[in-house]
């Protein structure tokens, strides 16, 4: 295996999917690791048993990702469903999100690391509310390419006709969202077609299937190419010999890449140096990328903790004490404003309080709409935030991992929301 075979296999490849109820966002998944041979027997044999529980004739392959009890009794998905697989070309995560309106904290927590969308769409009902809304959701999360899977073909008889009408109709509506790719594939997941196999039910489509969309996608472009960001999780302190008797900072590339000698600057002390060092278990690198996680050592002594940030000193992130920011609220107990909340954004926590919101975002169709009296669970809200200590930050639109934060109740230590810097 060559190095470029050797990267491409390493390559991970984060991808959510969303839809209306009962479009088979879960059979989707469910095929695409029984397919790939994803799947161990003994799973194969526990969903196998409770289909026949279900009194299902055939093996329902949505169990593979509904994986609370609650929800198998439901038959349906209550939670983000995250599963792994892997293909000789790429490894992958999945987060399979709830399709009700009243799941939007959960989608925007499963959406928000991914690379890729899969919007699920019943063929015989086309562009429905909660497929606009999952979209502008989509959209608002940074997400820059999306898969349209039309699904349930084999019920309209594997009709083109079918199927381009639905393309059409979404692409009418999602085609102005400024996507870098809107990629539609006709699929049925209940017979396997153009899932992961081809089928012979759509021989009149000659595009990628599902799964050959998912191994080519572009994975963190974007993040490689972005100002170099590295926020530091600990210092190991030099023993004999270790790193040229140099403090090394450790922590995963957020964005960005960096080489030895590159100058960088440390946050909040604003400190100019160089890159000393770049280390990993594997031995030293020139080197290194969004992505990994490293050892760098700097060519000064300089007084570095944790929630410290390494930047580029030619494109440093903004530090602020104050931000504006899209907030979406997750718990179930309505927003206080007068409550003060511990601010985690990277590896740095501190304390801080909202002051003002300004609007609420309207996820149906992304439009503003006045202040809530009350911001409750699932809303989205455009807020000001005053932080105790200055913060490292980008725009959410421009580094979505430099860009984002959680609300932690101080005294429950609770998640209550998530936000998206402005």
């Amino acid at each position: 295996m060559d190095q470029a075979e050797r990267t491409m296999h390493t390559e991970l490849l984060r991808f959510i999917t969303c839809g209306s109820v009962d479009d088979g966002k879960s059979t989707v998944i469910g095929r695409l690791l029984y397919d790939s041979k994803a799947i161990f027997e003994d799973q194969l044999a526990a969903i196998t048993a409770t289909s026949q529980r279900r009194g299902l004739s055939e093996t329902d392959l949505a169990l593979l990702t509904d994986g609370l009890q609650a929800e198998r009794e439901q038959g349906i998905t209550i939670d983000v469903a995250y599963r792994y697989f892997s293909t000789p070309v790429r490894r992958f995560i999945i987060a399979d999100t709830p399709g009700h309106e009243q799941y939007t904290r959960n989608m925007v927590t499963g959406a928000s690391t991914a690379d890729l969308a899969i919007i699920l769409m019943d063929v015989r009902k086309g562009v429905l509310p909660q497929t606009r809304r999952h979209t502008h959701l989509v959209r608002l999360l940074g997400i820059p390419r999306v898969v349209v899977a039309v699904n349930k073909m084999d019920l309209v008889q594997y009709q083109a006709s079918a199927f381009e009408k639905v393309r059409d109709e979404f692409i009418a509506f999602a085609g102005s969202l400024g996507f870098e790719e809107i990629i539609p594939v006709p699929m049925s997941a209940l017979h396997g077609d153009m899932v992961v196999e081809r089928g012979s039910g759509l021989p009149w489509y000659t595009g990628p299937t599902l799964l050959q969309v998912l191994e080519r996608a572009p994975v963190d472009e974007a993040l490689v190419h972005a100002p170099f960001r590295f926020p530091v999780q600990l210092v190991q302190r030099p023993g004999d010999g270790e790193h040229e008797a140099r403090r090394g900072y450790q922590g995963r590339i957020a964005s960005g890449s960096i080489a030895v000698g590159e100058s960088v600057t440390v946050l909040p002390a604003g400190i100019v140096t160089t890159i000393a060092g770049i280390h990993t278990f594997d031995g030293p690198l020139q080197d290194a990328r969004a992505g990994q996680s490293v050892t760098l050592t700097l060519s000064d002594q300089v007084d570095i903790s944790r929630g410290d940030m390494i930047a580029s000193a030619s494109l440093p992130p903004r530090s602020e004490k104050s931000f504006e920011a899209l907030l979406c609220w997750f718990s179930t107990t309505p927003l206080d404003v007068n409550r003060r909340f511990l601010v985690r954004q990277g590896t740095r926590t501190v304390q801080g309080k909202i002051g003002t919101v300004a609007y609420k975002l309207d996820v149906n169709t992304s439009e503003h709409v006045p202040a809530p009296a009350q911001v409750a669970m699932n809303d989205i809200v455009k807020a000001t935030f005053k932080v105790q200590h200055p913060v490292a930050v980008d725009s959410y639109g421009s580094n979505r991992p430099n860009g984002c934060f959680i609300l932690i109740d101080e005294v429950s230590n609770d998640t209550v929301a998530a936000g998206m810097l402005l």
